[in-house]
């Protein structure tokens, strides 16, 4: 049975630490409404940085972990570490992830391993590590970043082994709303196109855009702000009846 939308809440984040990342951007909207936060990173002096000055400007409660979210073990510490310091999770973001623009014909299996265990098994282990506890409590919302890459099989700045991960985070997505439709936990995906985000080999420079931005219809980058606008609502309370989907926001790359 669906319980009540809490008002005291707790989002986890991974990828929270890049300065100029989605995971940043939406860490300081939700703080700002008031969500207490367990922020994941490779590099946790840029997470801890960012939770010492959403709790001082928002009053929150949030704490930082450096993980390495492809690790069961490490996944479930931090786990831990956010269940001592944090009120109940009712919100799980998965955006830590890694690019490979790497082709087919030239990716060996430790390449092709190495994308597919952070981008899909990250995924997968730290979904997996708080779902009993939001199904427990009869509410929660899981919200995983594929990419259009996943429906194109690949783009500006990924190829094959990229574009299976954020599949495996699709097919996953529809599985795991499938199975706790009834229990009010909602899991969706978004799949963003380019982004301005460092993930495209680096901060898009004058010199690069023109590539980029020829294979957007809208003639423009995606930006960091829209994106989070889009998790923020589908781990709303508005949102309780949208689950299994896979939202695209890619400027008209691909249509349908």
């Amino acid at each position: 049975m669906t319980n009540q939308y809490p008002a005291n809440k707790t989002a986890i984040i991974t990828g929270a630490g890049s300065p100029r990342g989605i995971g940043r951007n939406l860490a300081q909207r939700l703080g700002e409404k008031g969500w207490n936060l367990g922020l994941i990173d490779r590099d946790v002096s840029l997470a801890k940085d960012l939770a010492d000055t959403l709790q001082q400007k928002y009053d929150i409660k949030v704490v930082a972990v450096e993980t390495d979210i492809s690790d069961a073990a490490a996944v479930d510490d931090a786990g831990s570490a956010f269940e001592r310091a944090l009120p109940p999770v009712l919100a799980v973001v998965n955006i830590a992830g890694i690019s490979d623009s790497t082709s087919f014909s030239d990716t060996d299996l430790a390449r092709w391993e190495r994308v597919l265990k952070i981008n899909a098994t990250g995924t997968f282990l730290v979904t997996k590590r708080f779902l009993a506890g939001m199904v427990e409590r009869g509410i929660g919302r899981v919200v995983s970043l594929s990419s259009t890459a996943a429906q194109s099989g690949g783009g500006t700045f990924s190829a094959a082994a990229y574009a299976a991960s954020k599949a495996a985070i699709e097919g996953m997505t529809r599985g795991l709303a499938l199975e706790v439709a009834n229990t009010g936990v909602t899991a969706n995906a978004i799949a963003p196109a380019i982004i301005d985000t460092d993930i495209m080999g680096g901060t898009i420079t004058p010199d690069r855009l023109e590539y980029f931005t020829s294979r957007l219809p809208v003639g423009r980058l995606g930006r960091v702000d829209e994106v989070s606008a889009l998790v923020e609502f589908l781990i709303g309370p508005e949102a309780g009846y949208i689950t299994g989907a896979t939202l695209n926001i890619n400027g008209g790359a691909r249509i349908g």
